[in-house]
């Protein structure tokens, strides 16, 4: 891996100029990466590793078609380059669309906010995970499985084009899970908490209530009663609203589903009303500090940030250069890769619902029976349809939160969701613990963020 942004122009400057020619668009991109992985069951060490890789992947487009090669070795680079070239002429039989950018030069870097986890040993992250899992246990010895799982990446890209682009830029990116379950003869409950940084280790090593609260809810859900499933007004906490807007919402904004989908471009039509004047919506990687953030996505555009619902209305959409190419519409640098195995496809960064003007409390306000639900325990979503579980739940009676139940799970069309929000606080949060998934690129890091909500007419799951 070149050492310096000189010396990667060094290396790609004569590939580039020596076969762009023989296509529309040709990319060259170099990565850089360590990390390491922990993963603790129990007792029982499942994982403990630290790696590094070295590699790159060739992009060429000719005549809309996409050849991809990736690569390990750079001595193999121009049998690499010839590959991509090849499939690419062989599959394109249209026209190239790709969004235009202003080509650009710069060397760029995430800052750090304090230690880079690199500088910590391998057994001095292995015993923070060792201390968490004791936290976890100790709660109560109904606990019978807890895991800890640690990882953390430094990445760095260089990336250059037959545009005339050339970047080098590189974070890191750290994360750990904790969960813990609890059992009572048939009964078993599980408890989950998440967080991650693009700032500091130090963000990792103060989590102790947190980590207890994990096992805390599983042991308290032992002795709740099920939720009554039915069709209520919910009130729904920050982390679950970012839940919602990433998982229910902001997929269907990536303008590749759109694309790919008629009817679903049909329905994601701008200028459409999805929700209340209140509603704003945003997506973009310009706000810096979080995890979804960074300066140039994967094709080189830089950072923005997109609002996609303005006062309720659809006004954006994520684009990669293809897609906004394609659909006559502006770049919003949203193109993402895992890794340089990966081609970049249309992810989303950091994703929020920006806070309303109903004081937290009101919210419960005039509801006769209701639900309110807080964390998140698990969900699934299947076009526009979403289902989420919890993390902890209380019934509302009478404007008043009431007695906590178990295993509620939130359920709908995202739409007539977004269509049914009645109130939205003035309270915000950003969780930092999300790793998205899409197209088997999974675990890509991502911030979302927003305020409790009112919503009207839920789906309720539980005991019948």
């Amino acid at each position: 891996m070149p050492t310096t942004l000189a010396d990667a122009q060094n290396l790609v400057s004569d590939l580039i100029s020596r076969y762009s020619s023989r296509v529309d668009y040709l990319m060259i991109r170099l990565e850089e990466a360590e990390g390491t992985d922990i993963l603790l069951r129990g007792d029982k060490v499942e994982t403990l590793s630290e790696g590094i890789s070295i590699g790159g992947h060739i992009r060429a487009c000719y005549k809309g078609g996409w050849g991809l090669s990736s690569f390990n070795q750079l001595s193999t680079i121009k049998e690499r380059i010839e590959e991509a070239i090849a499939a690419a002429r062989m599959v394109g039989d249209e026209e190239t669309l790709l969004a235009p950018i202003d080509p650009v030069q710069a060397v760029c870097q995430l800052p750090l906010l304090g230690t880079d986890p690199r500088k910590i040993s391998l057994s001095q992250k292995k015993q923070l995970c060792d201390r968490y899992t004791q936290l976890l246990k100790s709660v109560d010895t109904q606990i019978t499985t807890t895991s800890v799982r640690y990882g953390d990446s430094a990445q760095r890209i260089i990336i250059a084009t037959s545009e005339g682009t050339l970047i080098d830029q590189s974070w890191v990116d750290m994360e750990m899970r904790f969960a813990a379950t609890a059992r009572n003869g048939e009964t078993v409950q599980t408890g989950r908490e998440t967080t991650g940084s693009r700032k500091a280790y130090e963000d990792l090593i103060n989590l102790d209530e947190q980590v207890k609260s994990a096992a805390q809810r599983a042991v308290a859900a032992l002795s709740l009663p099920p939720v009554k499933g039915n069709t209520y007004t919910v009130v729904i906490d920050p982390i679950l609203t970012g839940l919602f807007v990433h998982e229910a919402f902001g997929h269907l904004s990536e303008a590749d589903m759109a694309y790919e989908n008629p009817d679903l471009l049909e329905v994601m039509t701008i200028g459409r009303r999805f929700g209340p004047e209140e509603l704003q919506i945003f997506d973009g990687a310009a706000p810096t500090g979080h995890r979804g953030s960074y300066f140039y996505d994967d094709e080189g555009t830089p950072a923005t940030t997109t609002q996609l619902i303005q006062d309720g209305v659809l006004v954006g959409r994520l684009h990669s250069r293809e897609t906004a190419g394609k659909l006559d519409e502006a770049p919003t640098g949203n193109a993402r890769c895992l890794n340089y195995h990966f081609s970049p496809i249309v992810r989303m960064t950091n994703t929020w619902i920006e806070p309303g003007k109903t004081p937290v409390a009101d919210l419960f306000t005039d509801i006769k029976e209701g639900v309110y639900a807080r964390n998140w325990l698990g969900g699934m979503t299947n076009g526009e349809m979403f289902t989420f579980s919890a993390g902890e739940a209380w019934m509302i009676r009478n404007g008043k939160i009431a007695e906590p139940v178990r295993d509620v799970t939130l359920s709908g069309n995202v739409f007539q969701t977004l269509a049914d929000i009645e109130a939205i606080g003035d309270d915000f949060y950003w969780d930092e613990s999300g790793g998205c998934g899409k197209g088997g690129q999974n675990g890509l890091p991502v911030g979302c963020g927003g305020p409790s909500l009112r919503i009207r007419d839920v789906v309720v799951g539980g005991e019948v």
